[in-house]
């Protein structure tokens, strides 16, 4: 057997490409030619002020065999600069980098974006998985240089960025968020109530990308109790708006928190280790607002309570921020009716 195929990363795409509703992406910015590259393995390399002019050119994409490193197996970073013109501010945009052989963790700006396969010690192919990866707007420099990296790891045949129309991509926004709240949350791993508080201090919690499963992110071993902050300005002129938080896909169980109050849960919590939860993490989560938790004059707090029974939990896929209801309504019924037209 060539290799071991990743179905996760299979079933992610898939549940991506529904996401979209069948929506034709546009290619806004072609991405395909010539990349810095480098061998080795350096965390440093994702950071976008890092210096790589004394790293060679190579085609992408193509193997990094037939650039010029043949029968090599093992790590190598590929690094990008561009320039993502304003007028796509306020476009969803996504990354497809095509085909990876066979590991790969890529960073925009720095900042987490995705990842398929798994580094060794636990060692898992994602060789034939198109990699997409939705682009928080928040990682995004428009008008500026934006810097991509992407770590790739090859156990064997032909390596790195193999095969695909390799480019920053847009669709239409089905949804029209008046707060976007995708990019980094604070993170941390255990279950205390007090957690769900305004008052609470998180400064010293560690900030992963949302959404994005936390295994792709550091705790790949982790299979229990997680919680995400995040301190959100409301404007004024949506206190009028009734609002409805959403918060994309959630493996396993949620528990949503407004300023200490609880709005909403989806799924069954484990009343003890030995119980089977009832998870839902193919439904996106929304969660209506009462307009007397929210404040104008401060900033408020969203804690949201997770519980996963296995691999890939959190919160991984999906609109994450705040939307009118009139706009969300909106959304639930194109959804409806493309379902029924299938």
């Amino acid at each position: 057997m060539r290799k071991e195929t990743n179905y996760l990363g299979l079933i992610f795409l898939l549940a991506f490409a529904s996401f979209l509703f069948g929506n034709s992406p546009n290619r806004e910015i072609d991405l395909r030619g010539e990349w810095r590259f480098e061998i080795g393995d350096n965390l440093e390399f994702a950071d976008p002020e890092f210096n790589d002019t004394k790293w060679v050119s190579i085609k992408v994409p193509g193997a990094w065999e037939n650039e010029g490193f043949p029968g090599f197996d093992g790590y190598g970073w590929y690094r990008l600069s561009f320039t993502v013109p304003r007028h796509l501010k306020h476009k969803c945009l996504f990354l497809k980098l095509g085909q990876i052989d066979d590991v790969d963790r890529t960073y925009l700006n720095g900042h987490f974006l995705g990842g398929h396969g798994d580094f060794p010690p636990d060692y898992i192919t994602a060789y034939d998985v198109n990699r997409t990866y939705e682009i928080p707007s928040t990682f995004i420099k428009f008008g500026k240089r934006n810097v991509l990296s992407v770590r790739v790891f090859d156990h064997h045949g032909g390596g790195g960025i193999v095969h695909g129309d390799v480019g920053l991509y847009s669709h239409e926004n089905v949804l029209n968020l008046q707060i976007d709240l995708s990019g980094l949350w604070k993170f941390k791993t255990g279950d205390e109530w007090e957690w769900a508080t305004m008052e609470y201090d998180d400064t010293h919690w560690k900030s992963i990308t949302t959404p994005s499963t936390w295994e792709r992110q550091g705790y790949i071993r982790h299979d229990g109790y997680a919680w995400y902050r995040k301190f959100v300005k409301i404007p004024k002129n949506l206190t009028r708006t009734k609002l409805i938080l959403l918060l994309g896909k959630i493996n396993d169980v949620d528990q949503v928190y407004f300023n200490g109050a609880k709005i909403g849960e989806t799924g069954e919590f484990p009343k003890n280790k030995r119980d089977r939860i009832k998870g839902q993490k193919d439904v996106e989560r929304a969660y209506f607002i009462p307009s007397y938790l929210i404040q104008t004059t401060q900033l408020n707090i969203i804690a949201v309570r997770v519980y996963d029974s296995g691999r890939n939990g959190g919160i991984y896929s999906g609109y994450v921020g705040i939307a009118a209801r009139d706009d969300y309504l909106k959304y639930t019924r194109k959804k409806k009716q493309i379902t029924e037209n299938r």
